[in-house]
């Protein structure tokens, strides 16, 4: 008998065991305006000759999460992402809509804004120009490897996706 409820207790907290041992930063800031923060990295983008890429999910996501911890870890995506985009955490928390009607209608029209990503799951990518016209949507199942992220698929998504790569130059 104490052998099954270890065993149970096991089960129910290995979820929370997992994300807890993968120690994954939280990067997506829940109190922000989601339309304010692309505004503003529009703006910048605009500055900086460059485009805006928007990570959607949130911090109860460990996939969006691992895919944060990846590309920060990795010099060449980093560079790459450093180089040619204004890279942003947008969170999408539904859970936190239920006792706060505004949030949830400020984060359906940031969804309404970069063309409904949510139905590829998340994370999800959605590239932007500099003036905000919607360029990709990217999901990202197809970035990963096992439990992880496969760096060339990252790489080629990236690439292809650069303010040089979308004019038809090499930046």
């Amino acid at each position: 008998m104490k052998r099954l409820l270890t065993i149970a207790l096991s089960m129910m907290l290995l979820p929370f065991l997992a994300n807890a041992q993968e120690g994954l930063k939280k990067v997506y800031d829940e109190t922000l305006d989601q339309n304010v923060q692309i505004d503003q990295a529009l703006k910048q983008a605009k500055a900086e000759g460059k485009f805006v890429v928007c990570q959607v999910g949130g911090n109860w996501c460990p996939w969006c999460l691992r895919f944060a911890d990846f590309i920060t870890k990795d010099a060449e995506i980093s560079q790459l992402i450093d180089k040619n985009f204004v890279y942003i955490h947008v969170d999408y928390s539904p859970k936190s809509f239920k006792d706060n009607p505004e949030k949830k209608q400020r984060a359906e029209k940031m969804m309404k804004r970069l063309d409904n990503p949510g139905r590829f799951g998340y994370p999800v990518f959605v590239v932007l120009d500099a003036k905000g016209k919607v360029l990709h949507i990217q999901d990202s199942s197809f970035l990963e490897e096992g439990q992880g992220y496969d760096k060339a698929k990252v790489l080629r998504f990236f690439k292809n996706w650069t303010p040089g790569a979308v004019a038809g130059s090499n930046r």
